[in-house]
């Protein structure tokens, strides 16, 4: 049976993934509805909601800062689930967390209390596929939950293949060789490495890392379903860019 996440991201044609880090408001996790409601009514597709840690081996400094900013407000993982128990929404949520914290609230529990929460996507780059049993023995089909998929772009043929087989909600292609952040340089080969990639599966495949301009997105959406952008979402959000990350979701999905 088809999961939340992927039924709402299948259709959509230019599908647009914001990245929040969740405390990073004036007032911390108080604020929380309101940029999921500021970035869904600007026409996001979902939202993916991080959460903050003090070792986030994937992020570049724009988020590794919101995460920081985040930590000093006191922000922890139970209250964040907490926090989206009360979310009010009709897009899916994506969380995206390292396994360290899970561990610490119990994985079982986690997952137990992140099903009660819009949340229908969980992304944890620091686990690759072959130890997710640490999560996919507790994660049953009513939680309606998809782990997603990350798959590099140094990642070959074979392990796309592996990587594809019996994924859920979308393929999250990450773009750059790096952690993210605003101001990539893309290689030559990556469109060909995308569009390989959208073959083998029949998933949504969201690019990021690195996206950050209308340009950047013009040219993923060619290749693929659409794209997740964090770092210039977060930047915007924090120096009260309001307006123009409304305008530029406004303009990424047209």
């Amino acid at each position: 049976m088809m999961k939340t996440l992927e039924k709402q991201l299948r259709g959509i044609e230019k599908i647009f993934i914001p990245y929040i880090m969740a405390g990073d408001h004036e007032r911390g996790l108080d604020g929380l509805q309101e940029t999921i409601s500021l970035l869904e009514t600007a026409g996001a597709s979902a939202i993916e909601i991080g959460v903050p840690f003090s070792d986030p081996v994937a992020d570049g400094p724009v988020i590794e800062q919101a995460g920081l900013r985040s930590l000093a407000k006191n922000v922890s993982l139970t209250a964040i689930i907490e926090t989206l128990k009360t979310v009010k929404t009709e897009i899916p949520l994506v969380m995206m967390g390292y396994m360290n914290p899970i561990y610490q609230y119990g994985t079982e529990k986690f997952l137990t209390e992140l099903s009660k929460t819009p949340v229908k996507g969980l992304i944890v780059p620091d686990v690759p596929k072959e130890a997710q049993n640490f999560l996919t023995d507790f994660l049953t089909a009513e939680m309606d939950i998809c782990l997603v998929q990350l798959v590099s772009l140094t990642t070959g043929v074979e392990r796309q293949k592996l990587l594809v087989d019996g994924a859920e909600g979308f393929i999250y292609a990450v773009a750059v060789n790096g952690v993210t952040g605003a101001g990539a340089t893309y290689s030559d080969e990556l469109d060909e490495h995308i569009s390989t990639l959208s073959n083998l599966t029949d998933l949504p495949v969201c690019v990021g890392f690195g996206v950050s301009t209308l340009d950047d997105v013009a040219r993923f959406n060619k290749v693929s379903s659409g794209v997740i952008v964090g770092s210039k979402i977060v930047r915007d959000l924090h120096e009260g860019k309001i307006e123009e990350v409304t305008t530029f979701i406004q303009e990424a999905t047209k």
